[in-house]
């Protein structure tokens, strides 16, 4: 069964560093849904923004723990994927 593409990708992912990655690598990084591969995140990307994908890297953020006073609890974690534009294709994000 073919997942919604817009199941599959969450959100962007736009902090300092994945800004300069998009200008000087042509690399987005995207926040993913769990239990994806990569061939459905690349189907979901070309599908949804309309470009050519060359290649993905996909990490696991592990949740980190995090304390207010003496309460303790754990941030979110999440899935990553780091997608490698093709040439002449771009993703405007900002």
């Amino acid at each position: 069964m073919k997942r919604n593409p817009r199941d599959i990708i969450v959100r962007p992912i736009i902090t300092e560093k994945t800004v300069a990655m998009q200008q000087d690598d042509n690399k987005v990084t995207f926040e993913v849904a769990k239990g994806t591969n990569k061939i459905e995140i690349r189907q979901a990307i070309e599908e949804i923004f309309n470009v050519k994908v060359s290649k993905i890297n996909v990490v696991t953020v592990l949740p980190k723990k995090k304390r207010v006073g003496r309460y303790e609890g754990k941030t979110k974690g999440y899935r990553k994927a780091i997608v490698k534009l093709a040439e002449g294709s771009t993703i405007d994000l900002l």
